[in-house]
């Protein structure tokens, strides 16, 4: 059946680049926010569908002058500036994860890579380079991919991807199903989680084709012996239905969205006292 080769849900509307046209103007605000490192990290926890447990986070970037990260790197790619934001945030947060304790102590740390880092030859070898710096352990450290990534220089997206696996960091393709990632991309590359795009859950409670969407999905990854993280949880019906499905992890704000540190440490040591 066709669908066996390649699924396509939909384009990402959001996939942060350099638009070939555009005419890059230099931006001094953002310029200055990234030189004296002014762009605060937050972040979303991971919680276990079952447990309620928080497994991790993703770090994701927040500054006064934008209003959200998808602004604020749609920002940065019209002045050119995208992957030195990208490496700020990714330095920060690894940064702030080594020296996690108490309730955060083990937690696994989730950042973003843009597609172009990683057809960037050396990329690897920064990120590496970077872990060994911070100290922190390289299996705590989940990378995240988009589709678009896997579309561009497989070869050399592979190679990467392989040399990060190799040191022990965890592989994820983020918002799955809105692209046109084909299953030989999934089944060539060394992956390890899926993030399922929000758009796919939505409707999953009362909406029949969302959910034989999504159950494809889950399906597909078991075959695969890879992890599945649902993104946009906003209601408890949906949860308790991703509970059934045997969906591994959960983001959205039916348990928390993106929080300071302190926040995080609280809303962790929160659960653990609920659970105990």
């Amino acid at each position: 059946m066709q669908w066996v080769n390649t699924f396509a849900w939909g384009r990402r509307s959001s996939d942060v680049g350099q638009p070939a046209s555009a005419v890059l103007r230099r931006d001094l605000a953002l310029e200055a926010a990234i030189a004296h490192e002014g762009i605060d990290v937050l972040f979303q926890p991971l919680i276990n569908t079952r447990s309620g447990a928080v497994v991790g986070a993703e770090a994701l970037a927040r500054a006064p002058i934008a209003v959200s990260a998808d602004a604020l790197f749609a920002r940065a790619a019209a002045a050119n500036l995208a992957e030195r934001l990208s490496r700020l945030v990714q330095r920060k947060a690894l940064r702030s994860a080594a020296v996690w304790e108490g309730p955060l102590k083990g937690l696994s740390l989730s950042i973003n890579l843009l597609p172009s880092e990683l057809s960037r030859a050396g990329y690897d070898q920064w990120l590496l380079g970077e872990i060994s710096a911070v100290g922190i352990d390289p299996r705590r450290v989940t990378v995240e991919i988009t589709e678009s990534a896997l579309l561009s220089d497989h070869a050399a997206v592979g190679e990467q991807l392989a040399r990060l696996r190799a040191a022990g960091i965890r592989i994820a393709v983020d918002d799955f199903g809105t692209g046109y990632a084909s299953l030989g991309y999934l089944a060539g590359l060394p992956l390890d989680m899926i993030k399922v795009d929000k758009g796919l859950v939505t409707e999953i409670v009362s909406g029949k084709r969302d959910q034989i969407v999504l159950r494809a999905i889950l399906k597909l990854a078991a075959d695969l012996g890879l992890t599945v993280v649902v993104e946009g949880v906003e209601t408890n019906a949906q949860l308790a239905l991703l509970a059934d499905w045997g969906v591994d992890i959960y983001q959205g704000f039916v348990g928390s969205g993106a929080l300071t540190l302190d926040q995080l440490t609280r809303f962790v040591a929160d659960g653990q006292m609920e659970a105990a």
